[in-house]
């Protein structure tokens, strides 16, 4: 007998067990307990083959940061099953079931990290996050930083977590797309005891960066880094500068058009830009409804078709009509013939609505058609923030 449920705690063993399968790891006790009380916030689909979990899908409740704005995201994570019931459409269902909670939760959109592009692109989800991997030299950092201020190491305490959510907050806002960190956050996903974190204040003595970093075989690797000024960077360069006796190289992901090459002496090292995390709009009407456009004092109406082939809901035509100081979106059965008509996949749509890709761009690779009207009018109400996220789940 086959059913598909949300997971409960007389549900955790199975939960843990495949995962641990699946991803090829073990827990030791402490870890499978800090791994209870993480997924405490999750919502866990389990697909079940009498009475015995076959497969599985987490749904994380996050925050996410679009171009200011706070939206609810659905973060999908550890989706797994025993290779017995692989290839019999359980995820492709469990995913549906997620979907569909995530919308009526008012989770417009959600967030993954895919096994493979292919088989999470059927579903909706397109890549919209890159990741810049840079190897560089230590001795690309010693110059002089002329930085105003001091850098000083700390612990994990209630204290420095508010500082570093200060900073980060700072810094991801000039980026789109990146968590709200909430403390649970930083404690489960961001630290662990081999790292050593670092704050830089300035003159007056207030924060203006940090960053978290372990150091191994002569390798520093920066977990995370952020800063609220130029200053704090310059401070925090200085900072590695100084551990030059002990590494020969920095390992670190950076945003993409991230200025540090326009900061050090010598801007040619070793860099790798990949297709890091994908999203999913959930709700198309209530995502473009909440969406924080970019203010336009001349916009026409325009309209846009979409289509989902896997949640039939999302399909239709969505009219955008500019009011004062905002902008109305309404949806249509059948279009307004009297306007410019855009047509685009759920695909296509998530990378434009998170500036991944620019819509002209996908009209010259033919992957959007639509009227040069009604794209140049969506060209001007989105927002130009880089797409940023320096999260995993």
């Amino acid at each position: 007998m086959s059913k598909i449920r949300k997971c409960d705690h007389n549900d955790y063993q199975d939960i843990f067990s495949l995962s641990e399968f699946a991803f090829q790891y073990r827990l030791t006790e402490e870890e499978r307990q800090n791994k209870q009380e993480e997924i405490e916030a999750h919502t866990i689909w389990g697909w079940f083959e009498n009475n015995k979990m076959a497969a599985k899908v987490h749904v994380i409740p996050l925050e996410v940061h679009l171009n200011g704005k706070r939206l609810n995201m659905g973060g999908v994570a550890a989706v797994a099953s025993w290779p017995e019931h692989r290839r019999g459409g359980k995820i492709k269902q469990l995913l549906k079931v997620a979907l569909k909670e995530m919308k009526n939760k008012g989770q417009t959109i959600s967030y993954l990290h895919p096994f493979s592009v292919p088989f999470y692109r059927k579903y909706g989800w397109e890549i919209t996050f890159a990741k810049q991997n840079s190897q560089i030299p230590i001795a690309h950092f010693s110059k002089e930083w002329d930085g105003n201020g001091d850098v000083r190491r700390t612990d994990q305490t209630d204290q420095s977590i508010e500082q570093l959510k200060q900073i980060y907050t700072s810094y991801i806002n000039d980026y789109s797309g990146a968590l709200y960190r909430e403390k649970q956050w930083w404690q489960h996903r961001i630290f662990d005891k081999k790292q050593t974190i670092a704050i830089a204040y300035n003159e007056s003595n207030e924060l203006d960066g940090y960053i978290i970093y372990n150091v191994q075989d002569r390798k520093l690797t920066i977990k995370d880094m952020a800063f609220s000024s130029l200053n704090g960077r310059r401070l925090i360069y200085q900072f590695l500068s100084n551990h030059d006796s002990m590494v020969d190289g920095v390992f670190v992901s950076l945003p993409e058009g991230d200025p540090i090459t326009l900061l050090v002496d010598e801007p040619r090292f070793k860099q790798s830009t990949s297709p890091y995390f994908m999203s999913r709009i959930v709700d198309v009407e209530k995502f473009l409804a909440q969406y924080p456009y970019r203010e336009e004092q001349k916009i026409q109406p325009f309209m846009i078709k979409v289509e989902d082939e896997f949640l039939e809901e999302n399909n239709g035509y969505y009219e955008f009509n500019p009011g004062h100081m905002s902008m109305n979106v309404t949806k249509l059965e059948e279009p307004n013939r009297s306007i410019p008509l855009v047509s685009v996949s759920i695909q296509q749509l998530n990378t434009i609505m998170l500036n991944y890709r620019r819509p002209s761009e996908l009209k010259d690779l033919e992957l959007i058609k639509g009227e040069e009207e009604a794209i140049q009018e969506l060209e001007k109400i989105l927002p130009t923030q880089t797409p940023y996220f320096p999260d995993f789940f």
